[in-house]
């Protein structure tokens, strides 16, 4: 993979499923060594402590790294959400969950919140080339809000 097919990959996983992270993590270690990897505080230190792989580490998800990884993607710094989390177990930080959630959705970021999926991602062969994602035209929604103020 050339520098310029890295991929900006974010990791995060709810305490449920930080082993789950883990393990797959360390089953595609040499293909993510390859690209750019960021995660939520405590997911990215277990990570790069039991993997050694270099990891940007922003804040704990309920102390606002949600909100910091949807800002990211909102900027065009994240190309690939993995977030394995736990559908069975409340979150006290729900809402942030939910507006991560909804932000790749709304900027058309591949997001895998389960093992199958982020295999899916992950051997893809878009890994391996420069995406040209399309970009969503918010330009209508955009003038109405400037028609309302």
């Amino acid at each position: 993979m050339s520098s310029s097919n890295k991929k900006s990959i974010a990791l995060v996983a709810h305490d449920n499923k930080k082993q789950d992270l883990l393990d797959w993590v360390k089953f595609n270690k040499d293909i993510l060594s390859e690209n750019y990897l960021l995660g939520t505080g405590t997911t990215g230190s277990l990570l790069q402590e039991k993997t050694g792989l270099k990891i940007k580490k922003l804040q704990s998800g309920p102390l606002g790294g949600d909100l910091q990884m949807g800002s990211k993607i909102s900027k065009g710094d994240i190309d690939i959400l993995i977030f394995f989390w736990d559908p069975l177990e409340p979150q006290p930080h729900d809402p942030d969950i939910r507006a991560l959630l909804r932000i790749v959705v709304v900027w058309n970021i591949p997001v895998a919140c389960n093992r199958a999926t982020a295999d899916y991602i992950i051997s893809s062969e878009l890994m391996n080339s420069e995406y040209q994602k399309k970009m969503p035209n918010y330009s209508r929604y955009r003038n109405r809000l400037k028609e309302e103020i």
